[in-house]
């Protein structure tokens, strides 16, 4: 069945991409696709136009009931549950290939879904996929209990080891800003562990993670191991955070959804991991290269249309380069290429819908009202024809003459505009950069490295970035402190999320 008028695709898109986007997808439950019990559809619009893209299945509570009960199925089935840790990490190893295999074609998809410029979903989005799954495909065999000396009472031999086990059923719910490397971030460490998934992609952008999924069953990974359930949040989302047979939520998303999943998981005493909202303070040295500050601080905050829980939406510049440092980045932020992220020449793409485009627009708003400055942006972009005149641009925006007491410093405002402060004492810009609900990133730009660690020590933060931003590996543990989440992603650590730990004791006396 067609659902989108190719009319409204690029000329560059693949045919691979236009055939995937011309069905009606439907629930991946038990390893087949199925419609939802209501009947009812989704329209997926594409941000750069405004139009529609593809239509997707509205899941219901007696869905996720399905897909919970086909992924407990699968965690008893042999087929999956006997699979020595080697095999386990071959389904991985081939799941890594064929992600590589279609990387292009998966990279326009996200692109047109979620409007970020191909290349960066080329090379963040499915390149971190990739890697991820890779990754985690070592651990299966490498991942080992130990054997534990003990003292007991009245002379007693006993033997006492650990071995981990696969947590159970993990209901796993993910953001629009990466929808697939958000989804692997999960989906790896939690399959490598032998457990089995209950997915929810973000409502508005589904696509990618529906193409993963018939990946996942191309690997060859056994039916029911992973669900994939599209539909809201607070239905889809809301029912698997509920669910009395979901052992374990893990969950990326804001901080007032993750207290609401928090609340819904006490139900069973589910585990939940979490990684929330932030508001990353950048800081400026006064021995740093203003002009390399600016492009890595422009960077910082507009990649992704500054849509990254890690984005360094705070920068804190020291007044000694002030004036320097702001002339090279409103220069670097009127100078970002905005428009449909298929245009290879786009640097920054649309944000992800209408809501968040008001949403931004009206932080902008506030920011003005409250006393900030507009150095640059601040408007949608002219100039961009049709159909793109309607999709949902923003220019690179900075607010200047910003205080602690303003909103846009406070709040989380998920969009590409950069609040700027000066500084001019260390103790002084530490309890400002503390100043914050957030604890998920900081970044620093100096070549003094005694303030450097001083300064890295005493920020509030999961993840602190000396003269670079925004790095990860899959091999780093990523997290944040206060409200910014619980546990922490990616690392040898985030396998304890997936697992429980069983202590054995034998007489052998």
């Amino acid at each position: 069945m067609t659902t989108v008028d190719s009319a409204f695709l690029p000329a560059s898109t693949p045919p691979s991409v236009a055939s995937f986007l011309s069905l009606e997808h439907g629930l991946f439950i038990g390893g087949r696709w199925r419609p939802s019990d209501s009947g009812e559809t989704i329209k997926s619009l594409n941000p750069a136009t405004g139009r529609p893209l593809a239509t997707l299945t509205r899941g219901s509570k007696s869905d996720v009931d399905a897909a919970v009960t086909a992924a407990r199925a699968a965690l008893a089935d042999p087929a999956w549950r006997d699979i020595n840790p080697l095999q386990r990490g071959e389904l991985l190893h081939g799941l890594a290939d064929l992600v590589e295999a279609h990387a292009d074609e998966l990279a326009f998809l996200e692109s047109l879904d979620n409007g970020k410029p191909v290349s960066v979903a080329r090379t963040v989005d499915v390149g971190t996929t990739a890697k991820l799954f890779r990754y985690f495909a070592g651990w299966p065999s490498k991942f080992e209990g130990s054997t534990i000396p003990l003292s007991p009472r009245g002379g007693l031999r006993i033997l006492n080891y650990t071995v981990h086990e696969p947590i159970g059923v993990v209901g796993v719910i993910v953001p629009w800003n990466f929808p697939m490397s958000m989804a692997s971030w999960k989906l790896a460490p939690a399959l490598a562990m032998g457990n089995t998934v209950v997915l929810k992609p973000a409502e508005e952008t589904s696509l990618s993670t529906l193409r993963l999924a018939e990946l996942v069953e191309q690997a060859g990974f056994p039916p029911g191991v992973l669900n994939v359930v599209t539909g809201s949040g607070s239905v889809v989302g809301a029912a698997i955070a509920a669910h009395p047979d979901v052992n374990k939520v893990a969950f990326t998303g804001s901080t007032e959804v993750g207290r609401l999943i928090t609340t819904a998981a006490l139900g069973n005493m589910k585990k939940v991991s979490l990684e929330l909202g932030g508001k990353s303070p950048h800081i400026v040295l006064p021995d740093a290269d203003p002009v390399a500050v600016a492009a890595a601080a422009s960077d910082g905050i507009f990649f992704n249309q500054g849509q990254t829980c890690t984005a360094g939406s705070r920068l804190y510049v020291h007044s000694d380069i002030y004036d320097d440092v702001m002339a090279a980045l409103v220069d670097h932020a009127r100078r970002i290429v905005v428009g449909p992220g298929q245009d290879t020449a786009t640097q920054m793409g649309p944000l992800v819908s209408a809501r968040q485009l008001a949403t931004v627009e009206s932080y902008v708003e506030s920011g003005l009202t409250e006393g900030a400055t507009l150095a640059t942006g601040g408007s949608r972009p002219r100039g961009l024809d049709a159909p793109y005149a309607d999709g949902y641009f923003l220019e690179p925006t900075v607010l200047t003459e910003t205080t602690h007491a303003m909103r846009v410093v406070q709040e989380e405002i998920f969009g590409p505009v950069l609040v700027v402060m000066r500084w001019n004492e260390i103790d002084d810009l530490i309890d400002k950069a503390n100043d914050s609900p957030y604890g998920l990133a900081a970044g620093l730009w100096t070549n003094d490295l005694t303030q450097a660690h001083r300064i890295a020590a005493a920020i509030k933060a999961g993840t602190v970035w000396i003269n670079c931003y925004n790095l990860t590996d899959p091999a780093s543990p990523f997290g944040g402190y206060k409200q910014s989440g619980w546990g922490r992603e990616m690392g040898r650590g985030v396998l304890e999320q997936y697992t429980e730990t069983k202590s054995v004791w034998v007489n052998l006396t």
